[in-house]
């Protein structure tokens, strides 16, 4: 019979699931393992010099992965056409015009949200995903969304957060 201490114990432990991916990959790339098994192997890391808005940078693993802080994506293809690995194909057309991210405003540090007049992250939206409730109240409509990440940078606040969403699998594209 198990003690009390043990069982509670066991109820904090992390349950054992697939993992997600912990990064925000650049456009173009399909499957998590082919980034893991292919951007080892790449010595020029072209897709970092090819990137304009210079968001793309490596992980220690040796796989690139998006940063928010400056920039976001234009979707310009330049990073899949500097591939020589194939990770980043322009043939991906079901990852080309969308980031595997997921965008949220916090109420809680949106000054929109609370009576304050700002636009900041609209004014960078060119796909208009994000609605106002008239003057206040921005929401992001995840239908229009493509993940560029232009908003991040311009909130005042940084009340935008994201939320990292598995990429397709190869075998899932048909």
């Amino acid at each position: 019979m198990a003690s009390r201490r043990e069982f509670l114990t066991n109820l904090t432990k992390p349950i054992n699931k697939e993992k997600a991916p912990q990064k925000v990959r650049p456009p173009y790339g399909l499957d998590e393992s082919i980034f893991q098994n292919e951007c080892i192997k790449c010595e020029d890391k072209a897709c970092v010099a090819s990137c304009d808005e210079q968001i793309i940078s490596i992980d220690t693993d040796g796989t690139p992965f998006i940063k928010f802080n400056k920039n976001g994506c234009t979707f310009c293809d330049e990073c899949a056409i500097a591939c020589d690995m194939g990770v980043l194909d322009l043939a991906n057309t079901h990852t080309s015009e969308n980031l595997n991210v997921q965008f949220i405003i916090s109420l809680e540090s949106c000054v929109a949200h609370h009576g304050v007049i700002c636009f900041s992250c609209k004014e960078p939206c060119i796909d208009n995903a994000i609605l106002f409730n008239g003057m206040f109240n921005p929401v992001i409509d995840s239908d229009k969304c493509t993940g560029c990440g232009f908003c991040i940078s311009r909130c005042p606040t940084r009340a935008i957060e994201y939320i990292i969403k598995p990429l397709p699998q190869k075998e899932e594209i048909s």
